[in-house]
């Protein structure tokens, strides 16, 4: 009688475990003191941080979206980690938590150990940029799900915050200043319109010259990570408002009670070259409503600290809160 193997169906065991050795170093790289145990066990362990007087426990989850689909077309894969890292964690800082942890899943119709070496590699640098341990993860092959070297990725992060700093809304009020921190580019978010108006429309490639770069180089450019800078200025800080897809007008106002709208000057806002390029063949209101603009988050902050918070930071004031319907009027 024929026999058929598990490799036959299109899952390679021993590829599997040859990938979990590879990445040991660059996940060990991220643990701190309070990671129990080592890689392999069934479940990361991880001691909570000593000195909350009412701890909470925060999770985030996100993916890096058709930003991912450029990545693979090109073979640059060692910043999507990045990016995956960098949108659940600057999730979280904006309920006040300090990263603890993180998690990863990566489906794949067939594993290539170098390439999945690769991202890893970069959720690892993620994490050490915000300075979370990586403390598990899962890799999952997939034949017939996904095909031959596709692959999907999602992050889960987990936090700590004190129950007392969670509640920003009661910190918010009129007066307040708006200081925006710049994004690195596009992020993640809005890439199957990028992809539909550079590729599809306007026929360009990912070598073609873009501000003196190929053009792969901005749009992969990593999500900027803002977590140590939360941390250095969360005395100074009132509320955070992590700038995704939506944009301003949709993210700024998640931070806003009622009766309070965000004054923007939109002249103050310094847009990148990449959505000044793009904005030449989209509606304006679409790019507002699609892409950060170059603001990857927005600080509320008493006009107080504001001067503290620019000598610490490279943010810059582009507005105020005023009485008013909740959102964000550009002026």
């Amino acid at each position: 009688m024929a026999t058929i193997s598990y490799k036959d169906a299109g899952v390679d065991i021993d590829a599997g475990n040859d990938f979990v050795e590879a990445i040991k170093s660059d996940v060990k790289s991220t643990f701190d003191n309070n990671v129990i145990g080592g890689i392999g066990s069934f479940a990361g362990a991880y001691a909570l941080p000593a000195g909350y007087k009412e701890p909470v426990i925060l999770s985030a989850t996100d993916g890096v979206g058709t930003k991912l689909k450029l990545a693979i077309e090109s073979g640059k894969l060692d910043t999507v980690g990045i990016d995956l890292v960098a949108m659940c964690v600057n999730d979280l800082i904006c309920n006040f938590g300090t990263p603890m942890f993180f998690l990863d899943y990566y489906a794949t119709g067939k594993l290539v150990s170098a390439n999945a070496k690769d991202v890893v590699a970069g959720i690892a640098e993620g994490c050490r940029r915000s300075e979370c341990s990586l403390v598990g993860g899962e890799t999952a092959e997939m034949p017939g799900m996904y095909s031959e070297e596709d692959f999907d990725l999602a992050g889960f992060s987990v936090g700590i915050a004190e129950r007392s700093e969670m509640d920003t809304l009661a910190n918010v009020r009129p007066g307040q200043m708006l200081i925006a921190l710049p994004s690195s580019g596009i992020h993640s978010n809005g890439f199957s319109l990028v992809r539909k108006l550079l590729f599809e429309k306007l026929g360009m490639s990912l070598e073609d010259d873009f501000n003196g770069m190929p053009l792969l180089k901005t749009l992969l450019e990593p999500t900027r990570i803002y977590v140590k800078e939360f941390k250095a200025n969360k005395e100074h800080i009132q509320a955070l408002a992590h700038i995704t897809g939506g944009g301003l007008i949709e993210n700024l106002p998640r931070v806003l009670p009622d009766g309070i709208k965000a004054v923007v000057t939109k002249s103050d806002i310094r847009v990148l070259p990449i959505f000044e390029f793009m904005g030449e063949h989209v509606e304006e209101e679409e790019m507002w409503r699609a892409f950060n603009m170059g603001v990857g988050m927005v600080w509320v902050a008493e006009e107080s600290a504001v001067e503290a918070i620019l000598a610490n930071t490279d943010g810059y004031v582009i507005g105020k809160l005023e009485n008013g319907t909740k959102g964000v009027e550009f002026v």
